[in-house]
């Protein structure tokens, strides 16, 4: 089937979305970049540099699911903005603190706002091209996210050659703040132009009333299977994006050096994501996860015998793999979706997807002071294998989903 083209308005809300993703994936890799120094000031374990790390991420898992229910009742605008404005706040207070519980509790505030940014910005693209080139508007909304993530520890890093992270910290939350206020400035413009489909709802009346166990999947198993592969596809991500720089440090990396690394595997990451995006419109979601899928795991396994040069040369080619797969399943999410229920339907994959990130780096941090990280790492590069399978396994839901809306 052919999809038409966006319209301006459909580009004007997707532009919107991304803005926030750029800047709130801004903040969750800050924090990577920041891990090595907090373990150094504070003295951390790595299972508690990972519990840290797991207290972020655990926050927006605990967010997911009310976020897209609040949104229902008072509109994704509404709590979008609110969301980053408090993700500013949290990352304000990081440089005010004086411990890892100061770290953790002012990371928890900070998870607990970004937790309204995927399943509303998905929402709110996912409708907007509802007749649309819907899975390629979903890959740039990924992309936008991976740009915020290339952007904001190289900058940092840079930064930190001369400013202590508190004032980097304080600085960037502050930069959230200010665009919490201008993206909702932005969106009430868009709103006063005119509403089609793609348009946020702002109050109740924009919505069917919905029962709260009602979660409009229309395809139970193809869900299961997806939300499965996000799943283990995340805690890959997750541990090893939290241990790679202690992977590069023990290599001889510097600060600096570290924050050019992860420049590097979110350049290849915001490639991948909008290359495979595209790619699975022509190929599908199941030849293209099992690709990248593949190749995650051999390019985590090779990383770890060669030199800090020939790291930096292959991270951006891992960073391609690694964040690949997430924007296909992700835009396959309201294949199994009923359209009225996509907030619920995002809202529990990435309840799912982000729960599996915040558990696993601190499994793998338990791992790590135990068999240092290396070895660690090359259970997380086996293990990212395993997704393969339960990809295949997509096949029959997919095309089962199809034929209902050809018949």
């Amino acid at each position: 089937m052919v999809t038409a083209p966006a319209t301006r308005q459909q580009r004007r809300v997707l532009g919107a979305s991304c803005s926030t993703h750029f800047v709130h994936d801004g903040f969750t890799d800050l924090v990577t970049l920041l891990l090595p120094l907090w373990q150094a000031e504070f003295g951390l374990s790595l299972t508690q540099v990972g519990a840290i790390s797991s207290t972020y991420s655990g926050a927006m898992t605990i967010g997911q699911l009310p976020a897209g229910l609040a949104s229902e009742r008072w509109g994704e605008r509404r709590i979008l903005v609110l969301g980053m404005a408090l993700a500013g706040f949290g990352f304000c207070l990081l440089g005010f603190a004086g411990s890892a519980l100061g770290l953790a509790a002012a990371l928890a505030l900070a998870g607990l706002g970004g937790s309204t940014q995927h399943p509303l910005n998905s929402t709110i693209v996912a409708r907007a091209y509802e007749d649309g080139p819907r899975r390629a508007a979903l890959g740039i909304y990924n992309f936008s996210g991976d740009l915020g993530k290339m952007a904001v520890p190289g900058l940092a890093a840079l930064a930190l050659g001369s400013l202590d992270w508190r004032v980097v910290t304080t600085g960037y939350g502050a930069i959230g703040i200010v665009a919490a206020m201008g993206i909702l400035i932005l969106l009430r413009i868009l709103a006063a132009g005119g509403r089609p489909s793609a348009q946020l709802p702002t109050s109740t009346d924009d919505v069917p009333a919905l029962k709260l166990g009602d979660w409009g999947i229309r395809q139970r198993r193809g869900f299961v299977l997806l939300s499965a592969t996000s799943m283990i596809d995340g805690a890959c991500r997750a541990a090893f994006m939290t241990f790679l720089p202690f992977l590069l440090i023990g290599k001889g990396a510097d600060i600096q050096t570290v924050g050019f690394a992860l420049v590097l595997v979110f350049a290849g990451g915001a490639a991948g994501k909008l290359v495979c995006g595209l790619i699975a419109e022509r190929l599908g979601i199941v030849r293209t996860a099992v690709l990248t899928e593949l190749a995650t795991g051999a390019g985590i396994l090779l990383l770890l015998p060669l030199s800090l040069t020939a790291d930096l040369i292959l991270l951006p080619l891992v960073g391609l793999a690694l964040n690949g797969t997430s924007s296909v399943l992700y835009a396959s999410v309201a294949e199994f979706v009923a359209p009225e229920r996509h907030g619920r339907g995002f809202g529990l994959f990435m309840t799912l997807t982000i729960g599996a990130w915040a558990i696993s780096p601190t499994i793998f941090g338990v791992l790590s002071d135990l068999n240092g990280v290396p070895h660690t790492l090359a259970i997380v590069g086996i293990f990212a294998l395993t997704t393969v399978p339960l990809a295949l396994a997509l096949s029959g839901p997919l095309a089962a989903v199809s034929d209902s809306r050809s018949g």
